[in-house]
Formats: structure tokens, sequence, C-alpha cells
């Protein structure tokens, strides 16, 4: 299959807030800045908006502000491996039009994060759907009215979730948060910084008063027959059963590394290093927003302005986004630790319970002595359509175990995408 060529002077990898922002910045200062983004839109998760109505506020700021700008934006392109060769950094792009080799003299990656989901039984039931899953699926106009619904897990994620499925008409029958309530309330003492994070956060809550909201409490088992009927939930010392139709769960998000692990970018804490720039530890290759350490909207929007004008050589107009960026990583470092996952949570799965979904690997399989490539060797976990999206995070949390190695196509791609595979030097020495 013979690729196109297209080619910039920056290419970005995900259209979220901080790859939007990048680009707009990049591209106002003339450059020719390609953007691809595996789904249909631009916006992200976060700024995704629902069936039929057009987005609001900063989302639509800014989305104007990137049309503006120039950028160009391929949606429905997923970047499959990438390479270097004698004239710059190059992506290998699948597209609805054919396979892409995207060519460009520095590369920005905006990959986002996706959901932690942590084992236990009863979580594989129909119905048991992830938390952000539920707002996606919210936003794409799924109905629950009339639906009792149970919120499980950790996060401030949690509060607009809640508040969303009751405008949605469904009834919210509990949230449960693991945090401690001391962690959770000191957390949110801490928000007075932040007004607008505060005032929101009350918004939220008032958007299912009513509703219990219990920190220090986590699902322990689903029950029902063919779908999720009702959940038991604990606080390590009583148990409480309730009823439901749907049950939304969810430990936090994990970054998105697999391109930067794939590049050679250095990792730590389960984060991509940057430098005040943004830089990583790759020449030519910049990083922003949830790849660098899990902190929010706000934070990805300004490292993505860092970013971009970085990129493009303007680090002194970027410097009047450094300390609002601190004090947003000093927050997210404060929510970090507000709701790190307790230990409990390691032992909920049963011997039986699927710990892998793709390949159906229960907990009984494995060991905590192996290495993650022990067990991806002696039982396929990681093996299958998720590539160990799902698994992965959840077994180094069970485990301690590190991630595994990253390997091309790092997302699904068609055979002919790869039948012509280009061999020249790679990114990060074999």
């Amino acid at each position: 299959m013979t690729a196109s060529i297209e080619e910039a002077d920056i290419a970005i990898v995900g259209a979220g807030p901080a790859g939007i922002a990048a680009a707009a910045c990049a591209a106002e200062s003339g450059a020719r800045v390609v953007v691809v983004d595996e789904s249909p839109a631009v916006g992200g998760q976060i700024w995704r908006p629902r069936l039929g109505r057009p987005p609001r506020g900063a989302a639509r700021r800014w989305l104007e502000r990137l049309e503006r700008s120039g950028a160009v934006v391929r949606t429905g392109a997923s970047v499959v491996d990438t390479y270097r060769d004698d004239r710059g950094l190059v992506l290998r792009v699948e597209a609805q039009g054919g396979l892409v080799e995207l060519r460009a003299h520095r590369l920005l990656l905006a990959t986002g994060a996706r959901e932690r989901f942590l084992p236990f039984p009863g979580w594989t039931l129909p119905r048991v759907v992830g938390i952000g899953g539920v707002q996606a699926l919210l936003k794409a106009g799924m109905i629950v009215r009339g639906e009792r619904a149970v919120i499980a897990g950790s996060g401030p994620l949690l509060l607009p979730v809640a508040a969303s499925l009751r405008a949605a008409g469904a009834h919210v029958a509990f949230v449960a948060e693991q945090a401690s309530p001391r962690h959770v309330a000191a957390f949110a003492l801490g928000l007075w910084r932040r007004p607008a994070a505060l005032v929101d956060a009350m918004r939220y809550r008032a958007g299912f008063a009513g509703t219990p909201y219990r920190a220090g409490w986590w699902a322990r088992e689903a029950l029902g027959d063919d779908v999720v009927q009702r959940v038991v939930l604990t606080d390590g010392r009583r148990t409480r059963t309730v009823q439901c139709d749907l049950l939304c769960t969810g430990y936090g998000l994990v970054p998105n590394l697999e391109l930067p692990r794939l590049m050679g970018c250095a990792i730590e804490r389960g984060a991509v290093v940057v430098d005040e720039a943004q830089r990583t530890s790759v020449p030519d290759v910049w990083c922003a927003g949830e790849p660098t350490g899990i902190g929010g909207v706000d934070l990805a929007l300004l490292e993505g302005q860092v970013a971009g004008l970085c990129a493009v050589d303007r680090l002194d107009e970027a410097r009047r986004f450094f300390a609002p960026r601190a004090r947003l990583r000093h927050m997210a470092g404060a929510m970090e630790r507000a709701f790190a996952l307790r230990d409990e949570l390691r032992a909920l799965a049963a011997p039986e319970t699927i710990v892998c979904r793709c390949e159906d690997v229960p907990a009984r399989a494995f060991d905590a002595a192996w290495s993650p490539r022990q067990a991806k060797l002696y039982t396929r976990a990681g093996m299958g359509p998720c590539q160990g999206r799902v698994c992965g995070p959840a077994l180094g949390f069970l485990y301690g175990w590190p991630a595994d190695v990253v390997r091309t196509p790092i997302a699904p791609a068609r055979l002919c995408s790869l039948q012509r595979a280009p061999d020249p030097s790679p990114l990060h020495p074999p």
C-alpha cells in the first residue's frame, strides 16, 4: 500500500484542550501546523459537546480560535508508528482515506489520558460502565430517564457525572468515593485558592442534592443475573447493598504514554518528563496536557500554550504562563495525594474475577512474583484488542508491575498499512 505524504512544520498528536491550544498558538505564528486525532471530532472527552448542542464557554472560544489560526486538523486518524530520517520526524498515520506519512520538523504530543479500571467481582456485568464512559454516552444521547444509578470510584469527576445523570432524568442512588473523608475534606478546603473550581464543585453537588455522597466507601461486588441489578458497597467495616440499573465505576485517569514511550521520551512516576518549555528528552519533541501528569483542563490549556509557543521559538512570550502553570501543578499534586488509591482495593478481586477482559484471564492465573513480560507469556494478558490499555494499569496497581514494552503498531491497524513499513533509523535506540 503506497502512503501519501503530508508535510508540516509542526505535527501535533491529540486534539483535546492541550493540542488545540498548542496548535492555535503555533499556527498563529505562521507555522504550518497539522493536528491528528483518532476521534471523529476535535475537543477530546472534556470538550465533546452533547448531541445536537454546539460547544459553549471556553470550548467554543478555543475551537473558534483554532479554526481562525489556519491549523490543519485531521480527525479519525490514528498514529500507528513513528520514525526519524534525514529530513525530520515522520508519523505513520492510518486515516479514513488510507495511510499517510506526516513529515514534520517538530512534533508535539498531547495524547491525553484514559480511565483506570480496577477488577472486582461482577465488574464485567453489562451496565457496569466507566465514569468517563457514561459521561461520553450521555453526550452521545444515551437515555437514562427513570434508571437507578450508582457511582463508585475516585476523583473529582464523580461530581459532574452524578449531576449529569440527575439532569438526564436518572435517579442517582449513591455516590461512593474511595478516598478517606479527611483527605477529601482537606482537598475541598484547599480550593479556596481557586474560587471558580470551588463554585463548580458546589454547583455539581447541588445538581444531585439529596443523594448520599460518602467518602471512604467503594464498590466491593456487583450482582445480577444477566445485567447488574445491585452493588455491594463497603467502608471496610460495614456493607450496604444498593439496587441499581447502572453502575459507574473508575479510579482516576492514567496518561496515554504509548507514543511518548515508543519515541524514547523519559518517563518518571508514570508521566513524561518535560522542561520549563514543555520539551521532552527527545530532540524536537514537546509534550503537553495529561501525558505530563493528570491536572485537568485548565492546566492542559496552559501547558498547550507554552508548548505551542516554544515550538515556534517564542519562549519569552510563553513565560507569562509559567506562574499560573506552577500554581495549577501544585493543585494537581494536592489532588493526586487526596485521591490516592487505598490498599484495600488490591484485595477486591476474587480468584475467579476476570482481570484481563480481552483474553478472559482470571486473578488466580497471576503470580505477584512475575514480571509483566512473564504475565504476558504465561496468560496472554495485555495481548488482546486493547493491548493492555485496560488491564495494564490494573496489573500495575495490583502487583506493582511497571509498564510493558511498547511495540508498533501502537493502535489497531490494517495489515496493508504495515506492509511497506520503512526501514530508517528509529527515534530511539533498539
